[in-house]
């Protein structure tokens, strides 16, 4: 899947955090091609989330220095060789082609399922205050609005959350919620998905249904995935790819049996065990 003549879809290099003298994110770097899913792995408190937080303006990254002490300024996101600046909000991102998820679902509760992704087209929309407030005056307005409807449906279709269109969000089984966040971020029309935990609190078989609508959304809409996860039998079957963090530094990088098999990540999560 990977074109060594392309840009990488998601180009990260050397971005950090410091909160006072704590290093919560130390020289991170990655890249990641269209097509492939990448895990992002490590022990609690390792500073996964925090990377998630960075490259989606949460926290603006603050300087990197390598290992002589010389300094390699703020470091650089790129999205399909676009540099996003450090400044931008979280909403202006989608601009960029980046959208996620979120460890706790993060959905509109009391909307309808339906108005749940009709809210990610806002950004693509045309119509404002003034069209809406004039609408009978504006007959586009409903066109766009049906326009964009059908996208919603389309996109419901996909995720097979077509019948609970009409249905407030609260109300959707648990493993339903985690893929209708996943539907709204790609109504975002993305070219990298971060995905936070995504089968957190789920049961085998949703977590075996997951893996398979993220290589099915991975291979429908050429995206790059990059995700955090605990699960660790679907980081090992699922991705091509991952990086493993501890104390925000990358110990290890490689293909999943690799990583399986290196020893300084089996320290990492297992501890050094002692010899007396």
């Amino acid at each position: 899947m990977i074109n060594d003549n392309k840009e990488p879809l998601l180009d990260v290099e050397h971005i950090s955090i410091q909160f006072g003298g704590l290093k919560a994110v130390d020289d991170f770097s990655i890249k990641i091609e269209e097509g492939q899913i990448v895990g992002l792995i490590g022990p609690n408190g390792a500073g996964k989330t925090t990377v998630f937080n960075l490259l989606t303006g949460v926290y603006e990254p603050t300087p990197t220095t390598d290992e002589k002490g010389r300094d390699l300024g703020v470091g650089h996101v790129k999205i399909n060789g676009k540099k996003i600046p450090h400044k931008l909000k979280p909403h202006q991102l989608v601009d960029y082609g980046l959208a996620r998820t979120f460890q706790n679902i993060r959905l509109f509760k009391q909307m309808t399922v339906l108005d749940n992704v009709m809210v990610a087209f806002n950004h693509s929309m045309k119509t404002n205050i003034f069209s809406n407030a004039f609408r009978i005056f504006c007959p586009w307005v409903y066109q766009e609005e049906e326009k964009y409807k059908m996208k919603a449906l389309e996109l419901l279709s996909v995720f097979n959350l077509l019948d609970y269109a009409g249905l407030k969000a609260d109300n959707l089984p648990y493993g339903e919620q985690r893929k209708l966040e996943i539907a709204r971020a790609m109504a975002t029309n993305p070219k990298v998905l971060l995905l936070d935990e995504p089968a957190a609190g789920m049961n085998p078989s949703e977590t075996k249904e997951l893996m398979e609508m993220i290589r099915f959304v991975r291979d429908k809409y050429h995206i790059a995935i990059l995700l955090i996860e605990h699960d660790m039998n679907l980081v090992m079957n699922i991705c091509e790819d991952i990086t493993v963090l501890e104390y925000g530094k990358i110990i290890a990088h490689g293909a999943p049996d690799e990583i399986a098999n290196n020893p300084r990540v089996i320290e990492a999560y297992l501890g050094k065990e002692e010899v007396s």
